[in-house]
């Protein structure tokens, strides 16, 4: 895990006594930081108000973006983003370079200290966890929770002189602002309901402007919305949804798909620079969740040789002869959790749709695969997107804002 920060932090009084949002009670004992350890704190408390934060995500979501009312969303979804993030019209995936940054800036927060300790409970023994992840693999661990490497999006530009600059994170390093605010938010919605604001959620007001990504370690994930494109250029998709007992994140949401944290393959040094392409990442992520397939790979020297990959093969040839085309539209952040995901679609042609994912399977590893009852999978028309879009069913800000992206783009996507 990389380096933490070793500035000190100006914490307000009432995130260092650690009474937080629902910290009611009087202190027992303080933990190894002085802390004071409280009734809130406890791990029954704790996996309390994860549930709140699974059950209740819709409603979190419109509160959390309501918090940044001079921020920038991606139409009326509750996705943040800036102007420089996204585009206006659709861009080839192969006319968005990435940058490599090879030193990495420390975020702003210290997460290890009192600023964090309200949302990071105590054991058995009265000792506090030292990081909202420690806790998670402790008292509330999904089946798909593994400390892997991954990249840390510093900053982009989709439009003007275009990039995405890239470093190194982990992802327990990448998850634990996010979550804690996250937490942090789900606790002072569980104890009142009505007329929260940032006086209440004192990490979340530190972290400041979630599209800030400098200031933190932003995992990216690359989102994409696959298009099944007949001759007469109508189009259907496929929708995941997301079992909260084997994710960590947006369970009991649906997704388009797939969806995949930016990542290596594998935990080798020299797969960081070997796989450093979001076609790569995308195809591993059609293999997983279109087909089921694992995430662990057959490598050599700890690299996964793509070229050598039958589907990664079929896919990139599908690309070069025009039977499959790719596009990124955007950017944005999560209002709840910070994730932070580039926004991308895949239109294919209806035989090699069918030719590629003739396996497509109804469970993964992740969730349900959602078709509508449609053999071809559900109609992308106006009145499919407006329901998504419009919060009829339990959508992810950042699967709504690419529906809304991908009809008002329709024209450059189908022809």
């Amino acid at each position: 895990m990389p380096d933490k920060p070793s500035q000190a932090m100006d914490v307000p009084a009432h995130a260092a006594d650690a009474a937080g949002p629902g910290g009611g009670g009087l202190a027992q004992a303080a933990d190894a930081a002085g802390v004071p350890v409280r009734a809130a704190d406890s791990p029954e408390r704790w996996r309390q108000v994860r549930a709140v934060l699974t059950a209740k995500r819709p409603e979190l979501s419109r509160v959390a973006v309501s918090l940044y009312p001079g921020l920038l969303r991606v139409g009326s979804t509750d996705l943040l983003s800036r102007a420089e993030w996204l585009p206006g019209a659709p861009l080839g995936l192969d006319d968005l370079p990435l940058a490599w940054a090879e030193q990495s800036p420390p975020p702003a927060l210290d997460l290890t200290g009192p600023v964090s300790a309200h949302v990071r409970p105590v054991d058995e023994t009265g000792r506090r966890y030292a990081s909202y992840a420690g806790a998670v693999g402790a008292l509330d661990r999904p089946s798909l929770f593994e400390d892997r490497p991954c990249y840390r999006l510093l900053g982009a530009a989709l439009t003007g002189p275009r990039a995405l600059r890239l470093t190194r994170t982990s992802y327990f390093a990448g998850m634990e602002l996010g979550h804690s605010v996250a937490h942090e938010l789900a606790a002072a919605w569980d104890e009142s309901r009505d007329g929260l604001s940032m006086a209440r959620l004192p990490l979340r007001a530190l972290a400041g402007d979630p599209c800030a990504l400098d200031h933190r370690r932003s995992l990216c994930a690359v989102t994409t919305l696959t298009l099944r494109r007949t001759a007469a250029g109508e189009a259907s998709f496929v929708l995941h949804w997301r079992d909260p007992a084997k994710v960590n994140h947006a369970g009991g949401m649906y997704q388009v798909m797939p969806v995949g944290l930016f990542q290596p393959a594998t935990g080798a040094a020299a797969a960081v620079p070997h796989d450093l392409s979001l076609w790569k990442c995308m195809a591993r992520e059609f293999s997983e969740e279109f087909l089921g397939t694992s995430e662990d790979y057959e490598t050599t020297g700890g690299l996964l040789e793509y070229d050598h990959w039958p589907f990664y093969r079929r896919l990139t040839q599908a690309r070069r002869a025009g039977r499959l085309a790719v596009f990124c539209l955007g950017a944005g952040v999560d209002p709840v959790t910070f994730a932070t995901d580039i926004l991308t679609v895949a239109v294919f042609d209806g035989a090699e749709f069918d030719a590629a994912f003739g396996g497509l399977v109804a469970l993964n590893a992740e969730g349900r695969v959602i078709t509508g009852g449609e053999a071809k999978g559900i109609p992308f028309t106006k009145d499919t997107v407006a329901r998504l879009v419009g919060g009829a069913e339990p959508m992810q800000a950042s699967g709504a804002a690419l529906l809304h992206l991908a009809w008002q783009h329709r024209r450059h996507l189908l022809g």
